[in-house]
């Protein structure tokens, strides 16, 4: 059964320095449901956590984002008395810090321990500013309710004991306290620490959100909303009021940066709301993501995914025969390579795979593609971008002209729609991704 708690996180940006986290904390302050707030590190700080994390990283280097991290902290910590407690608490994960960031291991595990300093040592110092205007709120470590499997860099919740813990440890002091805790992060079943992939933070809110019977869980951004494209790229974008869980996942995994895209899931299973708005103008309001289906049938917003791979597959064993795909699904499996979308012709078959520029792998494992190429013929093109038409019960014929005129000058690879009525994609060479959204947004989303 749902309560009135509200779950609300707040990112690196909205925790940038001391002014910064006092509009957070007032927020907190404006709204009694507020009970858990999940944390990011503050803006700046994980970049140097992950430089610190390179093996391949000087001496002089490393000391060099150490003292980045510190100076972040203390420049906050300079406007801040901290009470007993977290001054003893805040001392300790800095020391703690320093060994770790000493140390020359680059394990997985290893690099998740220093990856988690710095919600651990934000929400010490949030804790403090959330007091200062006279709210009892406490610093909670999330990893004592947050478990997850021990694939760390990107570790998978276990929604039942996160659920059991919070329920053991966590549900008992929100009617007593607002309970600080971190982004991100989690523990796995021998208590290491773990971290849920970079961005993470929005996903740790709903999952806690989940595991309380939150009524809703609000994350706090630099914008406000999410918007009909990025507004750095068209002026007129403009926010979206309201969003149908199914329009919100489309929108965060085909590039909307403004939400994780695995935020919706927990959300999505206990039917919980979503907000997103911006902590320096929270009178502005923003997006409400909730599961009633849109009321607003056709093209909502228009997003873009760059670093793309395009790779097609073609054999005339394809022709009139069976198991060709399972065959190649297999070997994908085997190699744990995620495919985003495909089609198919009578002899081939094109797939789209995700190639993030902070990968450490390379683009496809050389090993993969000649098992591939046992069998089939392989093309491998990069430097493409996904674009992404998204919204609700989507029907090609309603813009296709639009569409085609705005497509006409611009070198289409590949389409893919019908799988979903929440999205028509299509991929386009990299360097001409911007112009394509400003294009459509312009055409079809644009009121003159």
């Amino acid at each position: 059964m749902s309560s009135s708690f509200i779950v609300a996180k707040f990112g690196g940006t909205s925790l940038a320095d001391f002014d910064a986290m006092f509009r957070c904390a007032q927020i907190i302050h404006d709204d009694n449901n507020v009970r858990v707030v999940a944390v990011s590190a503050s803006a700046g700080v994980t970049n140097h956590l992950v430089a610190l994390s390179h093996k391949d990283i000087s001496d002089a280097e490393r000391q060099s984002n150490i003292d980045g991290v510190l100076a972040i902290q203390n420049n906050i910590l300079a406007k801040l008395t901290l009470d007993a407690d977290l001054a003893t608490l805040f001392s300790q994960t800095l020391a703690d810090f320093e060994q770790c960031a000493a140390l020359t291991s680059t394990s997985e595990q290893h690099n998740d321990e220093l990856l988690s300093f710095g919600e651990r040592l934000s929400s010490c110092l949030f804790t403090q500013v959330l007091r200062d205007l006279g709210i009892k709120a406490e610093r909670f470590d999330v990893r004592s309710v947050l478990k997850t499997d021990a694939h760390f860099g990107k570790a998978t919740p276990n929604v039942a004991q996160t659920r059991a813990a919070a329920l053991e440890h966590l549900v008992p002091l929100l009617n007593e306290t607002v309970v600080v805790t971190q982004g991100f992060i989690g523990s796995d079943q021998h208590g290491r620490t773990t971290t849920l992939g970079r961005g993470g933070s929005d996903y740790s809110a709903a999952l806690l959100a989940e595991a309380i019977d939150a009524c809703s869980v609000h994350i706090w951004t630099d914008v406000v909303g999410i918007f009909s494209t990025d507004p750095r790229l068209c002026q007129k974008a403009k926010p979206i009021p309201k969003l149908s869980f199914d329009e919100a996942a489309e929108m965060a995994t085909f590039g909307a940066k403004v939400l994780h895209p695995a935020t919706i899931l927990p959300a999505s299973r206990a039917g919980i709301s979503v907000f997103v708005g911006s902590s320096r103008a929270p009178e502005q309001g923003g997006t409400w993501i909730e599961k009633e289906k849109s009321q607003h049938p056709g093209i909502r917003a228009v997003t873009q995914r760059k670093n793309q791979i395009l790779l097609t597959l073609k054999s005339p064993e394809m022709l009139l025969a069976s198991g060709f795909l399972a065959r190649v699904f297999t070997i994908l499996s085997e190699y744990n390579i995620s495919v985003d979308l495909v089609t198919t012709s009578e002899i081939s078959v094109a797939l789209t795979l995700d190639n993030a520029p902070n990968a450490s792998r390379p683009e496809l494992d050389q090993a993969c593609l000649e098992r591939l190429s046992e069998f089939c013929h392989v093309t491998v093109e990069n430097n493409l971008t996904l674009v992404a038409l998204v919204g609700s019960e989507i029907q090609l014929r309603q813009h296709e002209m639009n569409l085609m005129q705005v497509l006409a000058d611009f070198n289409i690879r590949m389409i893919c729609h019908g799988a979903s009525k929440h999205n028509l994609c299509f991929l386009v060479e990299q360097s001409e991704s911007d112009a394509v959204v400003q294009s459509i947004h312009r055409r079809l989303l644009e009121v003159c």
